[in-house]
């Protein structure tokens, strides 16, 4: 097949057994790549979905100016298409971002716009939304992308994601292990994994630090996970219970990715492996858990990657509380019924 754009080559990223580093009998442990999308990322998709499902029902054109905050896959997938469609695309950063993804960001055609007063909560992201709220009034004809609010975000994944998934697994599977800051990836993928296997239990992993689920504020360094805020799209009650990783934990899991399954993953998808570890001693045999690597590793090699700037963490960011040590149960179900476009 030969494809008309980099933007019609989003998606049909392959499943892959983690049995090198999940070598237990009877459990089975698959990731779904999304670290191969052609951004590098997760986010590729619902930056194709709501871009090129907006021109298709002419709420935007080739004159309108598209603005989101991002600290940095989701900016560089809207860079990338964006700059296919030839919309202009301006990203709101702050100054946590890797100095890769503002170099692509920069090299897609995007224009920045750097903030540096930090917000209540310690970190940037109210700073970050102020800032598009201003550039919405002074930049004419422009557009939010609103990724913890826009239903297009959680729809990308129900039709691309899940849909892929179902049609790629021989078998059922019984826990949906996934990271969370928009919620949109973990929703839309177990709304329609649902719709095969209603028992579904869905565990979501957050960052310690991250306020999504009502966890107390705290500084986080790696981008791209957790949140200082509580997304719109959020569905509690559809997910079973949230596991808690500190950074610490999230860069361990990157190093056994990569030195068990030659996976060169980034922050997030180090994630979901330490969470994936820290459930084990819970899950019952005969069981099957999938999860998804979100992004590569390639932009991580200053910093995950890094023994020096591992070894400068803060303490407060390697530090672990009793909730991060247990999955804390959050929904009053674990098959509670879920939404569907």
């Amino acid at each position: 097949m030969i494809h008309d754009s980099v933007a019609s080559c989003v998606g049909q990223t392959p499943l892959v057994y983690l049995r090198r580093l999940f070598p237990y009998h009877k459990l089975d442990v698959i990731a779904k790549l999304e670290l191969l999308n052609p951004g590098g990322s997760v986010k590729d998709r619902p930056a194709r979905f709501i871009i090129e499902q907006w021109l298709q029902d002419e709420q935007i054109d080739p004159t309108t100016h598209l603005i989101e905050s991002s600290s940095g896959n989701l900016g560089i997938a809207l860079a990338m298409v964006a700059h296919l469609h030839r919309i202009a695309f301006t990203c709101v950063v702050d100054p946590a971002i890797l100095p890769s993804n503002l170099k692509i960001l920069q090299r897609l055609g995007a224009t920045i716009e750097m903030v540096h007063q930090r917000d209540e909560q310690g970190g940037y992201l109210a700073s970050r939304i102020g800032r598009v709220q201003e550039l919405l009034k002074i930049i004419p004809n422009s557009r939010w992308i609103n990724q913890y609010a826009n239903p297009l975000n959680w729809q990308a994944h129900f039709y691309g994601t899940g849909g892929e998934i179902l049609a790629e697994l021989d078998r059922p599977i019984d826990c949906l292990v996934a990271a969370v800051s928009t919620s949109g990836t973990i929703l839309g993928v177990a709304r329609r994994l649902r719709q095969a296997f209603p028992k579904l239990r869905v565990i979501a992993v957050d960052a310690v630090g991250s306020v999504i689920f009502g966890a107390p504020a705290g500084p986080r360094v790696l981008p791209g996970m957790g949140a200082s805020r509580v997304p719109e799209l959020l569905c509690p009650e559809e997910m079973a219970a949230v596991v808690y990783v500190a950074e610490r934990d999230a860069v361990q899991g990157c190093h056994a990715l990569l030195d068990q399954e030659g996976i060169l993953a980034g922050g997030s998808s180090g994630s979901v492996i330490a969470g994936i570890q820290k459930l084990l001693p819970g899950l019952p045999r005969h069981y099957r858990v999938l999860t998804i690597l979100p992004d590569r590793g390639e932009r991580y090699l200053d910093t995950i990657y890094d023994d020096e700037w591992v070894a400068s963490l803060p303490e407060c960011a390697a530090r672990v509380g009793e909730a991060a040590e247990q999955a804390i149960q959050i929904g009053a179900k674990s098959n509670r019924p879920a939404k569907t476009p």
